[in-house]
């Protein structure tokens, strides 16, 4: 197998900050392209991707990743575009999240296509380089392009950092939906000596804020946990102690499950934001939602991941639906997606690294669960979960 973790120090060493390229994509098309992948690149507003596909036969198994990272920041210890490897670990910006995760299922697809040249199923990589920024130009623009040229696919594994702690302890099969709630209250402006000629915002939009924290969306469902509502923000941007504000402005964030959608946690938001108004105060809400919650049930694909990953790590992964988004939320809309990667515990911090050991058993795993796919199980696999 080509070695991942060389791979991965060379793309650590392109400096992608979203929605910079900075060679990474070159890298990675010209190793697949080599190996007879077919190979596309995908731009979109100033973000480049790259949709690249072996064979073309039988049910296709995916993998989705991206390259670009976020900005460095301060306190390294180590060049973050270096790739340095030290104390057995590989240091650098994307190191974790998740250039590791691209090289190893890189490698093992590299592998796969070595030795099964003509493979009964067909391998698709999707990288983006828009994970870290808005998210539109990215993912999405690989799937809009799969579907205007026909191509598809059938079950992907999205190479995020998902483990905890240890390599193999857990595995994503869903994810929480996400929206934010932007709050504006409006009243009018006055002097604080004289109250009753203006009318504060600040009180009904206190009242809504405190409502909002105690409201307790449900008690979590068969695969999670329950939803959560964050107040991230309160402002109304007023320097002086003998002012009344005309206006003031919060924002709250929800994670919900998968009782519910955007849609209606929208309408009770709605509801409560209207209750809030008192005479003379408005006020507005604008959402944004990122993504709606999924889960991909157990499964014979599930099971291959999971077993590939107990073999190769020793360790029987949990199936979990915690944390945040991440692109397996577009891909969820075209085939069941489970995610699996490497330790996230310093992705995005600085001197972010991952440990070397751990690359390796990484392009194992895909390695095996690919494996599975080309043993006569792929078009059994091809019908569950669809």
């Amino acid at each position: 197998m080509t070695d991942p973790v060389a791979l991965t120090a060379a793309l650590v060493r392109c400096p992608s900050v979203t929605p910079a390229e900075g060679g990474a994509l070159d890298l990675l098309e010209s190793l697949l392209s080599g190996a007879g992948f077919a190979c596309t690149r995908i731009p979109r507003n100033g973000v480049d991707n790259l949709h690249a596909r072996y064979g073309t036969r039988g049910p296709v198994l995916g993998f989705n990743g991206h390259t670009d990272v976020v900005p460095v920041g301060e306190g390294w210890t180590h060049d973050p575009f270096a790739g340095t490897i030290a104390e057995g670990r590989l240091w650098g910006r994307g190191a974790c999240d998740m250039k590791s995760g691209v090289a190893a299922f890189v490698c093992a697809a590299l592998d796969c296509v070595a030795g099964t040249p003509d493979p009964d199923f067909s391998l698709a990589i999707l990288i983006t380089g828009d994970e870290e920024g808005p998210g539109i130009d990215g993912t999405q623009a690989i799937l809009d392009w799969m579907d205007a040229h026909g191509e598809t696919l059938d079950h992907c594994i999205v190479g995020e950092p998902t483990c905890p702690e240890r390599m193999g302890e857990m595995m994503k099969i869903g994810r929480r939906g996400s929206m934010t709630a932007y709050l504006t209250a409006t009243g009018v402006q006055g002097h604080a000596a004289y109250p009753h000629r203006a009318r504060n915002p600040l009180p009904p939009l206190i009242a809504l804020l405190d409502r909002l924290a105690r409201w307790r969306l449900d008690e979590g469902t068969a695969q999670f946990d329950p939803s959560t509502l964050s107040i991230v923000t309160v402002d109304t941007g007023n320097p002086a102690n003998n002012v009344i504000p005309g206006a003031a402005r919060a924002t709250v964030n929800i994670r919900f499950n998968d009782a519910h959608s955007s849609d209606s946690v929208a309408r009770a938001l709605r509801a409560m934001v209207t209750e809030a108004e008192v005479e003379g105060v408005t006020i507005a809400m604008d959402l944004k939602v990122s993504g709606e919650s999924f889960v991909t049930a157990p499964d014979a694909f599930t099971d291959l991941v999971r077993q590939a990953v107990e073999a190769e790590t020793g360790i029987e992964p949990v199936l979990s639906t915690s944390g945040g988004t991440s692109d397996a939320r577009f891909i969820r809309r075209i085939a069941p997606v489970v995610e699996f990667g490497v330790v996230g515990r310093t992705m995005h911090q600085a001197d972010e690294h991952v440990a070397v050991d751990d690359i390796r058993a990484l392009a194992r795993v895909y390695r095996r669960v690919m494996q599975g796919y080309t043993d006569g199980s792929a078009k059994r696999l091809a019908t569950q979960g669809l």
